[in-house]
């Protein structure tokens, strides 16, 4: 018998081996699920965590936690059987507190219709992938500002899970001031903030997720945290959620900036999160472009579709998944072990529901404080680079605006070039969107 008739696989790996081409790549059926299971553990605590903010958005939680691990599951099993990338898709940290506390808190926008806000930008991001439009936008929008709106948004998200843990609050005097931090839920808050760094700092797998459950526990002796009757359940009610967003009531000017910002910010994270992960799979071609990129990017963008179907913010590709990428994660495979598991999670919603706000307020500090990384990027040793930049990072949170911050920064970053001289530098898309964004201020906001 030839050597290579004895590593032929067959039966069900064979399958495996003929769909996942997983030789070709360099993996086997055991490294791929190993895989799986790792980037599962490392990003579940978004099922914990949505729930929790959408509920501020004005969405039932229990409809929210089903939205989240189907929207998850169907969009992380697409990605996997479609693109045969080992990449994880679930709603995206960042846009779903920009969905409640911005869209739906600050902007009084009712959250149905946010829900149709989230599908329209969606839909945007899939006609742009198919058309080719997208490789127009990222040639168009100048290296600082992309890196500078990755760190408004984490110093935005950052800001919003300090106010939520209660560690910053308003103060007519200074605006904001420390909080009580021996109020019971602000104390829970600070030790879970404590635990869940130091877990991400050892780099401990699942540290984020573990960090909240730790942090869940500790809130009971406190009455913080209210214990549920049983670990496992029938899964929760979908009708509150489920097909109920109006795009026709998104579909006004004075969202534009909003759906823009949506898009914009999920684009370039998915982007970003591709080329970070992918560059360690063997994925990118000697011209530096990703191998069946177009499909992951569909892939991508189509989650954002589903899940406002189902009733959720933003759905996009974890960066977590170079967890699984790093043990070994190669192919498709990987996506559908972690789309299985999503999909078994839905009975244990009773966990996820008694999840306190206190708990999952660190989780948006420590994300907030990873997207800020992306400011060690920018040259603030030239100010024609970092006056526009800054503008766009600092006006996130102290406007309380993704869209805002993004929209003056634009702008900021055309008319800074055109008066230095500059002018010819600057693509037309950028002279396109920053007029539009000026006559959303003069005539709209």
């Amino acid at each position: 018998m030839s050597k290579e008739a004895v590593v032929q696989p067959t039966g069900q790996s064979g399958f495996l081996e003929e769909f996942f081409h997983l030789q070709e790549n360099g993996t086997n059926v055991r490294t791929e699920v190993l895989a799986g299971l790792t980037t599962f553990v490392t990003m579940a605590y978004i099922i914990l965590v949505n729930p929790v903010i959408l509920k501020a958005g004005g969405l039932d939680p229990g409809a929210v936690f089903m939205a989240t691990c189907l929207a998850a599951a169907a969009s992380t099993l697409f990605m996997g059987l479609y693109a045969n990338y080992p990449f994880a898709l679930a709603p995206g940290m960042g846009l779903n507190a920009f969905f409640a506390y911005v869209m739906v808190g600050a902007m009084k926008v009712d959250p149905y219709t946010a829900l149709g806000a989230v599908f329209i930008s969606g839909l945007i991001a899939v006609i742009v992938t198919l058309t080719g439009l997208r490789e127009l936008l990222i040639r168009a929008i100048p290296l600082p500002l992309k890196h500078a709106v990755g760190a408004g948004i984490g110093l935005f998200i950052a800001f919003i899970g300090l106010k939520n843990a209660g560690i910053v609050v308003p103060d007519q005097a200074t605006i904001v001031a420390l909080g009580d931090l021996t109020n019971p839920k602000t104390l829970v808050a600070v030790i879970g903030l404590v635990i869940t760094g130091a877990l991400v700092a050892r780099q401990v797998k699942g540290g984020m997720l573990l960090g909240i459950l730790l942090t869940t526990l500790i809130g009971v002796p406190l009455g913080v945290t209210k214990l549920p009757a049983s670990i496992i359940s029938p899964p929760p009610s979908m009708a509150a959620g489920f097909l109920k967003l109006n795009v026709l009531g998104a579909l006004k000017w004075s969202l534009f900036p909003t759906i823009f910002s949506l898009f914009f910010a999920d684009l370039f994270d998915t982007i970003g999160t591709f080329v970070g992960v992918a560059s360690r799979t063997g994925m990118i071609d000697e011209h530096g472009n990703l191998k069946r990129g177009n499909r992951a990017l569909f892939a991508d963008s189509l989650g954002t579709v589903l899940g406002a179907l189902l009733g959720t913010s933003n759905t996009t590709t974890y960066v977590e998944s170079a967890a699984g990428v790093s043990v070994g994660g190669r192919t498709g495979l990987t996506a559908v072990v972690v789309a299985v598991l999503f999909i078994l999670s839905i009975i244990f919603s009773p966990i996820a529901l008694a999840v306190p706000g206190e708990a999952t307020a660190p989780a948006l500090v420590i994300v907030g404080i990873f997207m800020a990384a992306s400011l060690t990027e920018i040259k603030f040793d030239d100010f024609v680079e970092a006056f526009p930049a800054f503008l766009t990072v600092v006006l996130m949170p102290l406007t309380f605006s993704i869209s805002l911050g993004l929209s003056l920064g634009f702008i900021a970053y055309t008319l800074v070039m055109l008066l230095t001289g500059k002018g010819a530098q600057v693509h037309w898309v950028m002279y396109l969107l920053s007029i539009l964004f000026t006559l959303y201020f003069a005539f709209i906001h």
